[in-house]
């Protein structure tokens, strides 16, 4: 895919006249990080760039409050987000996140990057995300289901399978979109299984959607791995966050003849420079929740980022890899497992120090890009085996990372960079086919 050459300097683009007012300028939060990345790939959309500023709002903030009647019988009020970013390319797609600290930018953000990510993949899909501001861990199972359903009947107004398809995030999982489907169910009169994603298998869910995004990210680590003449047998690799993303990511890193050097989980930091036994780690932990007291070195955690190691993967939270840490990253190969865990200025430290970083908008695009599968077989009701939907997703993640690589290498810009000029450009592109109506 081409890119036009850059137009203008990227110290010239301003985004202080595309704040939606529900917003302060000295208080921006993700969606500051976000503004920051359109400007910077804003010279490489050519004529394109006129629709920019459809980019740096959402087309649509719904704000809901959500009152449950708790245990104890007293009435409880919760705040509730659903962000459509861009629905050019198609209906608005992406996870639903319970946590206490989830704030309308963090939402707004996490939109937008959707909308790239997708259009990163190319799949036909536009960006969308929500949350609700609770500590699950608070909750009953009852009361936990009551939320959902409240929180699902109070957005039923902007979702539905061609409209805005929800799927799990942090804190949610496959009951939490059982729910959702059947609430959204009872309310539309008929059985909706596409409204959502990341579903039980006996509710339509897709085979291969538990180890997705893991194995999008080794696909995409070895593609880079070898552009980089890095054989990944051998190769040594270190993983912050052991839970879906990260502990699958490792385990086909192991199987593919990587040492896993080094483990972090929210509880201890784990070490072995010979490489730690994956599978057995993977069997410890799904029975403690935790790889605490499996049997390796154990290291402080800040230790962990001065682990030698070829292959960093963080797959934990957001912004973990800091202007403090990067310079003591040994890795050659950084693969973003985990959404944001780079900061800007981390991002241009390990640029600096010649480490590639395959951004989290094409690395962990793997579990969206088995929800569109899961779309797909919904409306089909037609299910493929888990090898083919595994070649799929193969397919697919290579396609989008050799795309997006190209570009870099024509630009001579980072791969995120290239990413976002990739998804930018695709989005625009259906934006101005589209048109404006009325």
């Amino acid at each position: 895919m081409s890119s036009a050459a850059p137009t203008q300097n990227v110290s010239n683009v301003s985004h202080a006249h595309a704040l939606p007012s529900y917003l302060k300028a000295d208080d921006l939060g993700p969606w500051g990080i976000y503004l920051q990345q359109v400007d910077r790939v804003t010279p490489y959309l050519g004529s394109l760039a006129r629709w920019v500023e459809t980019l740096k709002r959402p087309k649509r903030a719904l704000i809901v409050d959500v009152p449950i009647e708790l245990d104890n019988g007293t009435i409880a009020h919760y705040e509730g987000y659903r962000v459509q970013h861009n629905l050019s390319r198609g209906p608005g797609k992406g996870g639903v996140r319970f946590h206490q600290d989830v704030t309308l930018s963090e939402v707004m953000a996490l939109s937008a990057w959707m909308s790239v990510k997708n259009a990163a993949v190319n799949v036909p899909y536009g960006g969308a995300k929500g949350g609700i501001r609770v500590d699950p861990r608070t909750l009953s199972h009852g009361e936990l289901e009551r939320l959902t359903r409240r929180y699902t009947s109070e957005i039923n107004i902007i979702i539905g399978p061609n409209k805005d398809i929800p799927a799990p995030d942090v804190n949610t999982n496959a009951q939490v979109m059982a729910w959702m489907m059947d609430t959204y169910s009872m309310n539309s009169g008929s059985t909706a299984t596409g409204v959502v994603t990341g579903k039980p298998i006996s509710l339509g869910g897709s085979l291969g959607r538990h180890e997705a995004t893991g194995r999008g990210v080794f696909v995409v680590g070895s593609e880079a791995a070898r552009n980089l003449g890095m054989d990944v047998k051998g190769a040594r690799v270190a993983v912050q966050g052991f839970g879906n993303v990260g502990a699958v990511a490792a385990k086909l890193f192991h199987e593919a003849g990587a040492k896993v050097v080094a483990v972090q989980d929210h509880r201890t930091t784990l070490f072995n420079p010979a490489g730690l036994d994956v599978p057995a780690m993977m069997e410890y932990a799904s029975h403690s929740g935790t790889i605490d007291g499996f049997q390796a070195e154990v290291l402080k955690g800040d230790q962990f980022w001065d682990v030698e190691c070829d292959i960093l993967i963080p797959a934990a939270l957001e912004g973990q890899i800091t202007a403090e840490n990067a310079p003591r990253i040994t890795a050659k190969l950084v693969i973003e497992g985990a959404n944001g865990p780079t900061t800007p200025q981390a991002d241009d430290i390990l640029r600096e120090r010649n480490i590639l970083v395959c951004p989290d908008v094409i690395a962990n695009a793997g579990g969206v890009t088995v929800s569109y599968f899961e779309w797909v077989q919904d409306f089909s009701s037609f299910f493929w085996t888990e090898e083919e939907i595994n070649d799929r997703l193969v397919r697919i993640m290579q396609e989008a990372f050799r795309a997006i690589w190209q570009v870099a290498q024509d630009n001579k810009v980072t791969l995120r960079t290239a990413a976002f000029i990739v998804a930018c450009t695709r989005i625009l592109q259906a934006r101005e086919m589209r048109g404006l109506y009325p």
